[in-house]
């Protein structure tokens, strides 16, 4: 079951929805994005600018915006911010050096006015990996509990075996319907 699934879910007089991918460079955006329109994730390069899957299903559209995450590219992420109806923000929960860069962009992205009240999803990738710290482990790092203004969800994934992607696309749909 993939991503075109999801558009069944949505109500009738809703027929599009803008999902905007970001996080840092190497968090595993796009690879998520391909698992989740069942393509193949075995050659996948690094994003240089953005990616775009329209998904239609049933008269249904989802537009998923993937932007890359290198240092240089995030300035330029605000001028995708406009009639986003869901964010998903991807962790790479390997890679703790990183966690506190992850959590100031992701608070950057939270703080901006274009996104407010914007329901979050946030990815708690790679955890098929040993040395992932768990979702709940990085969800405490990074005082998540403290956001109120918005409905937001972290779920621990895997872009490379599909773990959690579906429950929290599918949690990512239900929000904004709402």
């Amino acid at each position: 079951m993939g991503l075109l699934s999801l558009l069944s879910s949505l109500k009738r007089d809703e027929r599009e929805a803008r999902i905007l991918v970001l996080g840092l460079d190497n968090a595993g955006k796009t690879t998520i994005l391909k698992a989740l329109s069942e393509e193949d994730i075995t050659q996948i390069m690094p994003t240089q600018g953005f990616n775009i899957k329209s998904l239609v299903k049933e008269g249904f559209k989802l537009n998923v915006w993937d932007i890359g995450g290198q240092s240089t590219i995030r300035p330029y992420w605000r001028n995708y911010f406009e009639h986003t109806n869901g964010l998903v923000f991807v962790i790479d929960s390997a890679d703790r050096n990183r966690l506190v860069e992850s959590n100031q962009e992701l608070q950057t992205l939270l703080e901006d006015d274009k996104l407010a009240g914007v329901p979050t999803l946030i990815f708690a990738n790679k955890q098929d990996l040993l040395q992932a710290l768990p979702a709940d482990e990085i969800s405490d790092t990074m005082n998540l509990h403290l956001i109120r203004d918005r409905p937001w969800c972290i779920m621990a994934s895997s872009a490379k075996t599909g773990e959690g992607l579906q429950e929290g696309m599918e949690w990512l749909v239900q929000s904004i319907q709402k």
